[in-house]
Order: structure tokens, then C-alpha cells, then sequence
């Protein structure tokens, strides 16, 4: 809704005297009249219209129109100006500026006001248009307010001046902060110098804050809280620092936990105490021993005046361990300890918080088996062990777990003599042997060439595995060295004695190619045995050559009973069968002319004289003869 005054003047409204002079000042400066000839309507005004209202000349009306303009202010759009509250209604307020019209203005841009408005007040709004479409005056207070405000937000931002506002709702990543009528963002990371996670708690709450930050071309500011909260602690902080001296005793607050250690609060200075501070003895977590919000007093052991960093320590106020050792604890004695930390070479066990000893590798069994000691401890396992060396200077400490025993090599020959056998087990299998534990603190190995008498492994794990029980010979004894060398294959007699006669050299036997590559095959023969086939013996008399899992005849063709090595043919005995045929063959025809040629001698010794038949007949025997003699030298 809207009101236009119009103040429209009529020469009615003129007043009688200034109408009078004004006509009389005409008359005055009019010209000697003219001689006048009356007609029958002379004395009617014909300037007067119907209404008997007089016409003004352009002259007089722009006259009077700048009269009329000049009793109201001259305003622009976007200018600011001082209002009076003319009259209210349900919804609105009238609002004279001095213009020639009044304006509206909603009653909801006057609700920051305590105790409303009442006509007469004065307040500032801004001039949104001077004519809008529907001819009407367009004002604003909130616009006003927006402006003077962002004015004042943009003059703060400047000098650093502390503002207050108040926090009217939460929005996504922080809160809205009402600042001198204006809107502002207060992002959540700049409430506190901890972190919050409720937003509520502050919505309609009144604090102080500082313009961190504006943008000009969105007129949109960002506020902190924290930033106050910051140079008051940057303010102690130098305080502190100012008096800090390195051994001094303070009191903080753990505010937080970390895997590498506690940060404290000294009363507006943040201190770091590293974990391996916090005690003499081993902890894995800073959790162990500390808890968050708990008061502790700490030692200042360091500082850097421009980094402003604080290292503290907590340990360091009571006496090292190793200063209030026992007197009893000797080398020698045997203490008890749990494993606190493993490594390649040994176990540090703990014997009291602070307090540590080494067990090597070496020390831990009398076997002279390689140990490993992260699968033979545990983390936090307690072991009895004997003090080797103690040093209280250097604080070290040797342990030794295996000399709580009696050392079972100084009776070696006793238990385990030579040519003896035993039971062992299979305790570590590596490509050159075998490692057997016959008691413990006691093993040896069985070389790979030991295993078996008729078998080559590539690896022993082909033929045993790690934790088999095998029966051993002990081969020799090696004191100075504390090693055994173990035999498996001589606990029975060598075959290969009794095999000679059996795989004789020409001796064919049936045997299945279970490996062949592309220097030949090895073949299983009986007894267990393995042989080897070149791969130019795997040739059959078709022209295929044997392949793998085929069942076929072999020759051997060498047998060295010392490499233990049996050479193969299959090839060879096809070649030796075709020989042989051949061989007959030559044989037959040998009997034949044999019998031929006594033959012939026996008819020549009968017959006294020739004749044209026996001529004949000896002419063909000696023509089969030379034929023979022929296809021999032939065949040769």
C-alpha cells in the first residue's frame, strides 16, 4: 500500500494582494492605449475559461512550477538521508524524507529497535528509487543499516579494532555472526584454539571478534574468535618464554596424545614430551602411562626462543635406574626379565623399568645351529638368564640364557661317539643339507650327497622336511667347532657293492624315464636305482625318440660304482639286435659256400675225363660260387 501526496497550486491559492500588485504592475508598464472602439461584447475576458478559472502564459507557469519545486529536497538513488516516522500501520510505516511524495517502509526492518518505533522518530534509510514502476517512492532501512555497516566492518578490518556480535544460527562449516546489522561468517576451525564439534552452544551468544578477512565485491566478511583467543596466548606465551630456563620445573596439562608423545599446556604454552621422556623404561604408546587432561609436573630441557618450541621431560625427575642398581646384582648371578624389544642379533630383556641386558643369538642354546631370534622370543615372555658382563659406566649388560646349563659338548665323545647311531629331528633344511637336533644344545648336518645311496636330490627337501624324525650315523666329531657331521645313508650298507654284478656293463633291464630334459633322461630302474640316458641313446628304431613316464628296455652301457653313476642306452639295443642279424646272415652264406666248393672238389676227384654235362654242370657250380663271393665282398 502506498500513499502520493500531491501538492498541486491553483491561481486560487494565490494570495488576493500578490494577484492585485501583479496586475496593477502590468497596467503600470503597459503602453498609451489605443484609441478603443467599442463593440456589443466588449467588457467579456475571454481568458477566463468555463469555470471562470484564468490560463496562466507558459512564462508564469514555469514561474510558479519552480516556485513549487524548490520547497522539497533534491534526492538521488543510493543516497542516505535522515527520515521521520509520519504514521504506522499494521504492516508498514510512513516515512517523510521532505520529497514530494512519502515512502513505505515494512515494520520488519525496524525490529533490532529495542521497544519499536513511534511517530516522530528519525531514522536513516536509503533512497532504493525515487520512482518505481507504479510511480511510487522505494526506501529502505535495512539497506541502510547494511551499508553504514559494511562501512564499519570494511574501517575495523583495517585498524584491527575488536568488534562484538551477536552468533544468530549455525550454517554448514560454522556460524552466522550478526556485526553492527550486517551478517557475518564465523568458520568453525576460528570459535577456539581447540577444536569444536557442537556449534549450538554458541548460537545466541554475544562475544567478541575480529574482522579477519573481507570481500569487497560480495560485501561479505569472515570473523575470529580464535584469533583473540591467540594473542592473548601469544601474550603469555612471551611471558613464559621471557622467563624460561632450561631445568626448570613447570606444571601442564596434557591437551594431547600422539604415537611420538604428549603436547602440554603450560598456561598458554604448548610443550612437546617426547615418548622417550615420558619413562626409563620401554612404552609403546604415550596412552600407556598418560591420559588426556591430566596435570603432571615436567622439566624443561630445551627451548627455541624463535620457534617457540619447548622440549620437556618426565623422566628425567627421578634418578636413572642404573644409578640405584642393586649392589648384589653381579656377573654371575642369574635375574629373571621380560622381553621388551627383538632384533636380528638378540632380545633385550627388561629387569627392572629402565634397566636392560642383552641376550645374543649366540647365548641362547649350546646348539651351534643358526637361531633365530624373533621366532624363538616373544615380546613381553619372561626368560631366567645368567649375567655375562655387567658395565654400570656404559650402563650395558650381556645375558646369557644358555650357560644356565651345563655345556653338553664338554662330554660330546660320551654321549654321541662316532659310527654311533641316533634319532634326531629335522630342525632346518637348507640346499646343501640337513640340520638335525639329536639332544638339546646338540645337532649336526647330513650333507645332500649323504642322504641316499642310489638317489641324487636337487634339494633335500625332496626327501625329508623340517620337523621329521630321521635316523642319523654320527660320521665325526668336531669339538673346537662344536659341530657334528651326520650320515643317513650309512646306516645301511652301500648297494652299490652288490650291484655291480646285477647292472653289469651290456645287462639290459626294463626301466620308466621319470625326467628328461634336452641333455637326455634319467630312468627308475629296479632296486630303487637311477640311471642316466644321454639324449642320443633315446632314439627308438621307428625314429621317435622316448619321452617322459614311458616304460621302455635299456642297456647299460657304463657302470662306475665310485660316482655312482649307471649310463643307459635304449638306443643300443635295437643297433646290437640289428647286428646280430646281420652277423647270421653272414654266417649262413659262409656254411653255404662252404658246402659249395666241397662239392666241387668231390666231383672233380671222381670224374676221370670231361664231358660236354660234366662241363656243364661244373661250368654252373663255379658260376654260383662267384656269385656268392660277390654278394659277400658286397655286404662287406
Amino acid at each position: 500500500m502506498s500513499f502520493n501526496i500531491n501538492k498541486q497550486l491553483n491561481a486560487e491559492e494565490l494570495e488576493p494582494a500578490a494577484v492585485e500588485t501583479a496586475e496593477a504592475t502590468a497596467i503600470t508598464n503597459a503602453p498609451a492605449p489605443a484609441p478603443i472602439v467599442e463593440t456589443a461584447h466588449d467588457d467579456f475576458d475571454w481568458s477566463r475559461d468555463k469555470r471562470n478559472v484564468s490560463a496562466y502564459s507558459k512564462e508564469e507557469k514555469e514561474k510558479y512550477d519552480s516556485v513549487y519545486d524548490n520547497t522539497f529536497k533534491q534526492i538521488n538513488d543510493g543516497e542516505m538521508i535522515q527520515a521521520t516516522i509520519e504514521s504506522l500501520t499494521k504492516t508498514d510505516a510512513v516515512v517523510n524524507i521532505g520529497f514530494k511524495s512519502d515512502g513505505l517502509i515494512s515494520l520488519n526492518e525496524f525490529r533490532d529497535i529495542p521497544g519499536g518505533i513511534k511517530v516522530g522518530d528519525l531514522v536513516e534509510v536509503m533512497v532504493v528509487e525515487k520512482e518505481d514502476r507504479d510511480g511510487n517512492l522505494h526506501l529502505s532501512r535495512k539497506s541502510a543499516r547494511i551499508t553504514r555497516a559494511w562501512e564499519r566492518i570494511v574501517e575495523v578490518n583495517k585498524t584491527g579494532e575488536i568488534v562484538t556480535g551477536l552468533v544468530t544460527s549455525k550454517t554448514k562449516g560454522g556460524l552466522i555472526v550478526d556485526v553492527f546489522g550486517m551478517e557475518t561468517f564465523l568458520p568453525g576451525s576460528q570459535i577456539d584454539v581447540k577444536p569444536v564439534t557442537d556449534y549450538d552452544q554458541f548460537v545466541g551468544k554475544t562475544m567478541e571478534f575480529k574482522v579477519v578477512k573481507i570481500n569487497e565485491a560480495i560485501k561479505n566478511a569472515v570473523v575470529s574468535h580464535k584469533a583473540l583467543i591467540e594473542s592473548d596466548i601469544e601474550a603469555q606465551r612471551a611471558e613464559i618464554i621471557g622467563k624460561l630456563e632450561k631445568g626448570q620445573v613447570l606444571e601442564g596439562t596434557i591437551k594431547n596424545i600422539t604415537d611420538f608423545g604428549a603436547f602440554l599446556d603450560l598456561g598458554g604454552l604448548d610443550g612437546l614430551l617426547y615418548i622417550t621422556d615420558i619413562s626409563w623404561g620401554r612404552i609403546n604408546h604415550p596412552s600407556e602411562v598418560l591420559k588426556m587432561d591430566q596435570k603432571l609436573n615436567v622439566v624443561v630441557l630445551d627451548f627455541d626462543d624463535d620457534k617457540k618450541r619447548i622440549s620437556l621431560g618426565l623422566k628425567q625427575l627421578t634418578a636413572h635406574p642404573w644409578d640405584t642398581l642393586a649392589e648384589n646384582l653381579k656377573e654371575g648371578e642369574v635375574i629373571k626379565g621380560k622381553v621388551v624389544n627383538i632384533e636380528d642379533y638378540g632380545a633385550f630383556l627388561e629387569i627392572m623399568p629402565g634397566v636392560e641386558g642383552l641376550v645374543h643369538v649366540s647365548e641362547i642354546t649350546w646348539a651351534n645351529t643358526p637361531i633365530n631370534a624373533k621366532e624363538f622370543f616373544k615380546l613381553n615372555d619372561e626368560y631366567e638368564a645368567k649375567v655375562v658382563t655387567l658395565d654400570k659406566e656404559t650402563r650395558k649388560m650381556s645375558l646369557s640364557i644358555k650357560q644356565l646349563t651345563e655345556d653338553p659338548w664338554s662330554t660330546i665323545e660320551n654321549q654321541f661317539p662316532e659310527s654311533s647311531k641316533h634319532m634326531g629331528t629335522v630342525k632346518n633344511i637348507t640346499p646343501y643339507g640337513v640340520f638335525v637336533e639329536l639332544a638339546t644344545g646338540i645337532g649336526g648336518m647330513i650333507h645332500i650327497s649323504d642322504l641316499s645311496w642310489l638317489k641324487r636330490f636337487n634339494n633335500p627337501n625332496e626327501y625329508t622336511k623340517v620337523g621329521n624324525e630321521i635316523e642319523v650315523m654320527i660320521l665325526s666329531i668336531d669339538k673346537e667347532g662344536r659341530k657334528l657331521q651326520l650320515g643317513h645313508k650309512q646306516i645301511e650298507e652301500d648297494p652299490w657293492n652288490s650291484l655291480e654284478d646285477t647292472f653289469a656293463i651290456g645287462s639290459t633291464h626294463q626301466g620308466t624315464v621319470v625326467k628328461k630334459d634336452d641333455k637326455g633322461a634319467v630312468v627308475q630302474l629296479p632296486y630303487g636305482l637311477e640311471g642316466f640316458a644321454p639324449a642320443r641313446h633315446l632314439a627308438k628304431e621307428d625314429g621317435k625318440t622316448i619321452v617322459a613316464d614311458e616304460i621302455a628296455s635299456f642297456m647299460v652301457i657304463e657302470f662306475d660304482r665310485s660316482d655312482k653313476r649307471i649310463v643307459l642306452s635304449h638306443t643300443r639295443l635295437w643297433e646290437q639286435e640289428k647286428e646280430e642279424e646281420k652277423q647270421v646272415q653272414i654266417k649262413e652264406k659262409k656254411a653255404d659256400q662252404e658246402t659249395t666248393k666241397k662239392a666241387v672238389k668231390t666231383i672233380q676227384s671222381k670224374v676221370e675225363k670231361s664231358t660236354l654235362g660234366d662241363l656243364s654242370a661244373l661250368a654252373n657250380l663255379k658260376a654260383k660260387l662267384d656269385s656268392d663271393e660277390a654278394a659277400e665282398a658286397k655286404g662287406e
